[in-house]
């Protein structure tokens, strides 16, 4: 049996941030757990058959929707610079662990897609406060054949400067492309809370930006992923979990 609750936070800016929790009511939560969505995704809906799971399996699950993505407030789809999205994810997230009832606690991360990015940031921004995450498919370098040619990366931020966000970007459908399994492409398309157009000049320069930044420092990210495998095999070995995690 699970317990589900919804509250909103604000960050630095002022914006309301919609946030969520998933625990489990016969138990003390033996860990914290906490989701990082992908781009144009939210939290409450495309990742609650994964966050109950692990509630029922004893976690207590916390989500939270990005600036501009799902129900938190701000442009649909417009990440305007992702330092700051990576900050509030931060400070959220720690505040729950600094709680009374949360000391002592193990602290985890799990990121998908662009979440996935998000993980990695904010384990390389405090590598000592997670005890380690589980990726799935983290956005973290560019395939050679998408990687955008140097003219093409200059005339994009020239045009994000005076029109950042217009969604003028070209490419295939979304959702396509990151989703395999036609009930879960509906379901998304379905869900009103997840962004569903082109994606915005500046959203698709700071994606740009985070991914050749990590492919840069790929080193570093190593180093993170040697940690983060303790914890896919202690998580794999709760009930094996991660087994059944993302089926729906």
């Amino acid at each position: 049996m699970v317990m589900y609750e919804e509250d909103f936070v604000l960050n630095s800016r002022g914006m309301k941030l919609f946030t969520c929790v998933w625990k489990p009511v016969k138990q003390e939560p033996k860990a914290l757990l906490f989701l990082c969505h992908g781009y144009a995704m939210e939290s409450s809906i495309t990742m609650n058959s994964a966050a109950t799971r692990l509630a029922n399996a004893g976690f207590a699950v916390y989500g939270m929707d990005y600036e501009g993505h799902g129900k938190s407030e701000g442009l649909n789809g417009y990440i305007s610079n992702f330092d700051d999205l990576v900050d509030d994810v931060s400070n959220h997230y720690s505040t729950i662990c600094e709680r009374e009832e949360n000391k002592g606690k193990m602290r985890f991360l799990l990121g998908e897609s662009m979440g996935g990015a998000v993980v990695l940031l904010l384990a390389r921004k405090k590598p000592d406060f997670w005890d380690g995450a589980v990726l799935v498919a983290p956005m973290c370098k560019l395939a050679d054949e998408i990687k955008p040619h140097p003219v093409v990366i200059s005339i994009l931020i020239k045009l994000a400067k005076f029109i950042p966000t217009w969604k003028i970007v070209p490419g295939n459908d979304i959702i396509d492309i990151a989703i395999k399994e036609p009930h879960i492409r509906n379901q998304v398309r379905e869900n009103k809370y997840c962004y569903k157009g082109r994606p915005r000049l500046n959203t698709a320069y700071q994606l740009l930006l985070v991914s050749l930044d990590l492919e840069k420092n790929l080193h570093q990210v190593l180093i993170f992923l040697d940690i983060f495998m303790d914890m896919y095999i202690w998580l794999y070995n709760e009930e094996n979990i991660l087994q059944t995690l993302f089926i729906n």
